[in-house]
């Protein structure tokens, strides 16, 4: 991995699941990490103890990235300890509710919508300043394959992540001049997450196993090892493109 020594890593959720998986990977490859969380800090703080117990970097940092404010004061703690902000992993899961549109309130569809697109507004606007001001930055949205394949009882995930990944392509080409990429991962169903404990019981669990080409479900790493490419100099030269980590059931 080239280039990564020293850069400064921010990943929301990363207490647990992708989050931490990208967390300890960036880690290994030389970036200092911040480990953001929202309620747990137990979890947290264990996975700074494995990046540090493997000769790595990090610190684990509290914020409700739905809230302006937190963020803020997220980044100013970062930047006091180690300056700017270099890479953005977005990660951090808004709550949100699993039922058809004929069950579903505007409450549920739009506070979805709008906690998703409001915390990924709040965290890119307080990382850019030293992205732009150094003329280099990698920002990685996670998204999901539900944006463009729908399931049942997923539409406020599958609309809010489509609205993020449409973001993401907006952000690509107006910080594409300032030597910053943006870029999205787009896991299907992800063994030990909280969203495939929401709508994976065992029988749609073997029939998306049965649909996956490579015959699993991804795992954390899988989409650890995507994202943590699109955050170094590795990828020069993708920027606007979202990436299916689904073992190839995206193709049909």
């Amino acid at each position: 991995m080239t280039g990564a020594t020293g850069r400064v890593a921010l990943v929301t959720g990363a207490s647990s699941g992708i989050g931490a998986a990208t967390a300890r990977l960036l880690a290994s490859r030389g970036m200092r990490v911040v480990v953001n969380y929202l309620r747990s800090d137990k979890p947290a703080e264990e996975v700074v103890a494995d990046i540090a117990a493997a000769g790595g970097r990090a610190m684990a940092v509290q914020a409700d990235v739905r809230e302006v404010a937190a963020v803020e004061g997220m980044v100013e703690q970062v930047r006091a300890a180690w300056g700017g902000v270099d890479v953005l992993v977005h990660n951090a899961l808004i709550p949100y509710a699993v039922a058809s549109f004929r069950d579903m309130t505007w409450e549920e569809l739009g506070g979805k919508l709008n906690s998703e697109m409001h915390a990924a507004f709040a965290v890119t606007k307080a990382v850019l300043p030293s992205m732009t001001e150094q003329g280099w930055g990698r920002i990685v949205y996670l998204g999901t394959g539900l944006s463009r394949r729908p399931r049942e009882g997923m539409i406020a995930l599958g609309t809010a992540k489509a609205a993020l990944e449409q973001f993401a392509r907006y952000l690509a080409q107006e910080l594409g001049p300032q030597g910053i990429t943006v870029n999205v991962v787009a896991p299907g169903p992800v063994e030990d997450t909280r969203m495939a404990a929401d709508v994976l019981d065992d029988a749609l669990r073997q029939r998306q196993v049965a649909a996956t080409p490579l015959g699993r479900l991804a795992r954390p790493a899988d989409v650890a090892q995507a994202v943590a490419f699109y955050a170094t100099e590795d990828n020069a030269f993708m920027t606007g493109t979202t990436a299916a980590v689904d073992g190839g059931m995206s193709m049909y």
